[in-house]
C-alpha cells in the first residue's frame, strides 16, 4: 500500500451510487440593520439614531449561486472561514431555511445534526436520548433497544443523567450527533460536531460514518479543520463570502484552504487574495 506526501495510506476507489443530492443555484441573503454613526448593540441608541435617520438597512448575502452534485455514499466535507456560508449551506440543504434563489433535490429527507433532535436543556441526557429518538420516529420499544449504543457512542459517563443544562457545548454536541447518527439517515448533515470531543470519540465517530457509508449514505461535515476533512472525507467544497471557490477531491481542497488560511494567519493579505485568485482560476494554490 503506498502513502502520499503528508504520510497519508493510499485509499481503495469508492464506488459511488445514483445521485443523492443536488443544489442547483442557492442563493442566501439576510435583511441587516446597519448604523451609519455607531455600529451599537443599546436598543436605546438604536431606536434614538434610528428616529433621526441614522440607521440603515442592508442585504448580506450568506450564499451566492452555489451548484454541486452529490452521489450517494459520498463523504462531502465543506471548509471556509467563520462567515463564508457553511452553516446556512447545510440548513437549506436541509430544509429548515428557504433560499432566496435556487433550489435543492434531495433523493430522501436530510438529517440536521442538532435540528430534528427535539432536545430540552432542563431534561437530562439520557431523557434528552430518549425524546430525540422518539422525534426521528422510531417506536418506543426501538427507542428502548437504541438507547445503550447512543449512550455509548456519545461517551459522556455519568454526565448522561445530568440536565443538558449543565454540559458544556461540546457535551452537547456530542450528544445530539450520537442521537442523528442512530437513525442510520441516508443523507446526514454534520456542523462541527466531530471537533467537540476527546480522541476516543473522534475514533467511535469514525466508525459510525464509516458505517453509514458503508451502506451507501451521503454525508455532508462541516468544519474549519481541513486536516479532519483529509482525514474523513472523499471530498470537499471551499466556500469563501458565500462563493464556492473549490469543488474536489478532499485532500487536494483541503491543502489550498490550508495555505490560504496560513498566509491569513500569518497576515500576507496580498498573497491570501492571490491564492483565492488563482484557486477561481483554476490554477493550483499549494506550492
Amino acid at each position: 500500500m503506498g502513502a502520499d506526501d503528508m504520510g497519508h495510506a493510499a485509499a481503495a476507489p469508492i464506488a459511488f451510487g445514483d445521485l443523492s443530492v443536488v443544489v442547483a443555484g442557492i442563493s442566501v441573503s439576510y435583511r441587516s440593520e446597519v448604523s451609519r454613526e455607531d455600529n451599537t448593540s443599546d436598543r436605546g441608541i438604536r431606536r434614538f439614531a434610528n428616529a433621526l435617520g441614522l440607521m440603515s438597512y442592508g442585504n448580506v448575502d450568506a450564499l451566492t449561486d452555489v451548484s454541486f452534485e452529490v452521489r450517494q455514499g459520498e463523504h462531502l466535507g465543506i471548509v471556509g472561514p467563520n462567515g463564508s456560508g457553511k452553516s446556512t449551506l447545510l440548513r437549506v440543504i436541509a430544509g429548515v431555511e428557504p433560499p432566496a434563489a435556487g433550489r435543492v433535490l434531495a433523493s430522501t429527507t436530510p438529517i440536521l445534526l442538532g435540528v430534528n433532535a427535539a432536545l430540552l436543556p432542563q431534561l437530562t441526557g439520557a431523557r434528552n436520548v430518549r425524546l430525540g429518538l422518539l422525534a426521528l420516529g422510531f417506536t418506543p420499544h426501538e427507542v428502548t433497544d437504541l438507547m445503550p449504543d447512543v449512550i455509548q457512542l456519545a461517551g459522556l459517563g455519568d454526565a448522561i443523567h445530568r440536565p443538558m443544562n449543565t454540559y458544556s457545548a461540546g457535551m452537547g454536541a456530542r450528544l445530539r450527533f450520537a442521537i442523528a447518527a442512530s437513525a442510520r439517515p441516508d443523507i446526514l448533515l454534520i456542523d462541527e460536531a466531530l471537533g467537540t470531543g476527546d480522541a476516543a470519540f473522534e475514533a467511535r465517530s469514525r466508525r459510525m460514518i464509516d458505517d453509514l457509508r458503508g451502506g451507501a449514505g451521503t454525508i455532508f461535515f462541516v468544519s474549519h479543520a481541513a486536516q479532519t476533512i483529509e482525514r474523513m472525507c472523499t471530498r470537499a467544497i471551499w466556500l469563501h463570502g458565500g462563493r464556492m471557490i473549490l469543488d474536489g477531491e478532499a485532500v487536494p481542497v483541503a491543502r489550498a484552504y490550508r495555505w490560504w488560511a496560513h498566509n491569513v494567519a500569518q497576515e500576507n493579505p496580498a498573497v491570501a487574495e492571490g491564492l483565492l485568485e488563482k484557486a477561481l482560476d483554476g490554477k493550483p494554490v499549494v506550492p
